[in-house]
């Protein structure tokens, strides 16, 4: 239950907004943590959490509907990529999920090229270890990229009707699950013709074998192209979206998907908010050696660094700095404001974030708070720094 202004009636009116956020419970504990918290900054303050129990007072989890269904997802969700398997040892991949399952989180993100098939071993062993009930968590996995799964590259990449039902059954054996929530074509295949594509996850959901499809990294006509497919021959679309969204990656949230939210309900989970923990402030004095962006033999880390290079890299880190004092007006670190930016689009269902202690994800739980408080205002100035906000999209409407 939200408690009244009241229960805030000790706090100091000069603590940042988010304090009030940390403090739900009784004026008397409220006081004290106010004072804890005066003390110590922010940082200090969440620095010794490490792998002990969820902290009290943390805001409560919000459950939007994914799109145009009456699925509800977790606002923040919990993703495998970089988070099990090569890069971390299942035990923490376990605390991690304990953690995120503590805090409210039902929606849990995977891939069957995610440490070649090792993050849904992990995420599937872990459900079995806690003992969750089914009805209670929100399991997605994506198909394309099958190459570990077989001695030949043909017919283990893409989405022919044999790659996506064949991909489909390795995945719910690694999950050690009957069916999936939600099930992802990882990437659009230009080679295969959309009607097989949109017939055979039509499969999977006549089969019991996934509840919902959608799509990831597709163009906004790709997407369209499937719905047209799936109308003619009364089938089922796609229902939901995981690009990447972040400050610095915007336009397909914000300008081409527009017209999709109206025309077919497309829901949207997105990927990297924090942009590969670029956004978190961390990589300003250098990157360290135990971090994401370290990860130089990770396909997408690599894709990266030749992407960007140290030049355009440095004048990233400077647009971060630049934002850093808006979080500290906040009381938060500069990721739980990135993840909070992310949150503040009505169109996103939920964020898909990647964390290899628990310490993290408490932390990004403050967002649920912190996006409430980005008035007009402060998104006016965030915009003027990045500089980059899609141009205004005018939709038609004759009536």
């Amino acid at each position: 239950m939200i408690p009244s202004p009241m229960a805030y009636r000790h706090l100091p009116n000069s603590l940042p907004n988010i304090t009030r956020a940390i403090c739900w419970s009784s004026p008397k504990r409220a006081s004290r943590i106010a004072r804890l918290y005066t003390r110590r900054s922010p940082k200090q303050f969440f620095s010794g959490y490490g792998t002990m129990a969820k902290p009290e007072g943390l805001p409560p989890m919000e459950y939007p509907f994914l799109g145009r269904s009456g699925l509800q997802v977790s606002a923040i969700a919990l993703g495998g990529w970089l988070t099990s398997g090569g890069h971390v040892n299942p035990e923490s991949t376990f605390n991690g999920m304990k953690a995120a399952y503590d805090c409210g989180v039902n929606f849990f993100d995977c891939a069957e090229s995610y440490a070649d098939g090792e993050s849904e071993r992990v995420m599937g062993e872990a459900i079995r270890k806690f003992g969750w009930k089914r009805n209670d968590l929100v399991i997605s996995t994506k198909i394309y990229w099958g190459n570990a799964f077989g001695e030949i590259k043909a017919n283990n990449v893409g989405l022919s009707r044999k790659r996506v039902i064949e991909g489909m059954g390795m995945c719910l054996e690694r999950l050690q699950l009957d069916y999936v929530d939600l099930i992802y074509a990882h990437r659009p295949d230009r080679h295969t013709p959309m009607e097989e594509t949109v017939r055979a996850f039509n499969h999977l959901i006549d089969t019991g074998k996934a509840l919902y499809w959608g799509t990831s990294e597709w163009s906004a006509d790709e997407i369209a192209q499937a719905w047209r497919y799936a109308d003619k021959l009364n089938l089922i679309g796609p229902l939901m979206e995981q690009p990447q969204y972040n400050m610095l990656e915007r336009s397909k949230v914000e300008s081409e998907y527009v017209h999709l939210y109206r025309e077919t309900g497309l829901g949207i989970t997105v990927f990297s908010p924090l942009k590969q923990g670029i956004l978190s402030g961390k990589y300003r004095d250098g990157v360290p050696s135990d971090s994401r962006l370290a990860q130089t033999k990770v396909d997408r880390i690599a894709g990266f660094w030749k992407e960007t290079g140290k030049e355009k890299f440095q004048a990233i880190i400077d647009q971060v700095n630049k934002l850093e004092p808006i979080a500290q007006r906040l009381g938060v670190k500069m990721g739980v404001l990135a993840l909070a930016w992310v949150l503040a689009n009505p169109h996103v269902s939920s964020a898909v974030t990647g964390a290899s202690r628990p310490a993290q994800i408490y932390e990004n739980m403050l967002a649920l708070e912190v996006y409430k408080n980005l008035t007009p205002e402060i998104m006016t100035e965030i915009d003027d720094i990045l500089g980059n906000k899609p141009p205004p999209i005018v939709l038609r409407d004759w009536r």
